[in-house]
């Protein structure tokens, strides 16, 4: 995932607002954990999130994608970052905090790996430190036959990308064609996103046998909701 696209990345979701995500999610922290001082964002892509978080928390971020990886340290150099799988990973540390933002956790694809994620995620927590995941879709809620296209329109760069929403052994599935012009020219490349399909049962079910007291915001960040799961 994000294999071929990675440097545009920042580019194709230049929509999202970053910052006003981190100070939700911070508030989150606060209600729950309010003396929180240590984070680790999992998935954390090109750490658009740890940017912002780093100005409340001691934050660190994992990702299993190099070039994602390679861009957040130019963005943060002052931050720790692990290449690493999520379902499998070991820092060496504990945290007030881990995170999986943006519904990240979809990548993990099946429900048990889903569950050596949470697991692991909650052993790199300090005891009343919180576990914090931002879903994707369910089977019930996920959009199918359905066309998604997104641009970016800047003068030294031009992108669209275009995806059909597509149900395949319960994953979404989304072959995602970009074209992409810069001065250097332009090129067309593809990439084939799966993503799992869990509802709210395997989400509590998962967070619940890792240890975790698990809590649920309808809205989240923005519209997918929010598990909030507290290390017992």
């Amino acid at each position: 995932m994000f294999v071929k696209s990675a440097k545009f990345y920042d580019a194709l979701y230049h929509f999202k607002d970053y910052k006003k995500a981190s100070d939700k999610l911070t508030s989150f922290i606060r209600k729950y954990n309010p003396g929180a001082g240590t984070l680790l964002d999992t998935a954390c892509g090109t750490g658009k999130h740890v940017e912002f978080l780093k100005n409340d928390f001691e934050c660190e971020g994992l990702d299993i994608n190099k070039d994602l990886l390679d861009i957040a340290k130019e963005r943060c150099p002052e931050i720790v970052f692990h290449e690493s799988d999520m379902t499998e990973f070991h820092t060496g540390k504990t945290y007030d905090v881990v995170c999986c933002l943006f519904s990240s956790i979809a990548y993990v694809k099946t429900y048990e790996n889903m569950c050596k994620a949470f697991f692991v995620m909650t052993e790199h927590l300090n005891p009343n430190g919180l576990l914090i995941i931002e879903p994707w879709f369910s089977k019930e809620t996920y959009f199918t036959n359905t066309i998604t296209a997104n641009h970016y329109d800047e003068k030294d760069m031009k992108l669209a990308w275009m995806y059909n929403s597509i149900l395949k052994d319960d994953m979404s599935v989304l072959d995602i064609h970009y074209l992409a012009g810069t001065a250097e020219g332009v090129v067309h490349f593809n990439e084939l996103h799966e993503l799992g399909l869990f509802d709210d049962t395997q989400y509590r079910k998962a967070m619940t046998d890792a240890g975790l007291d698990v809590h649920y915001d309808k809205d989240g960040l923005f519209g997918r909701g929010m598990y909030i799961g507290i290390k017992n």
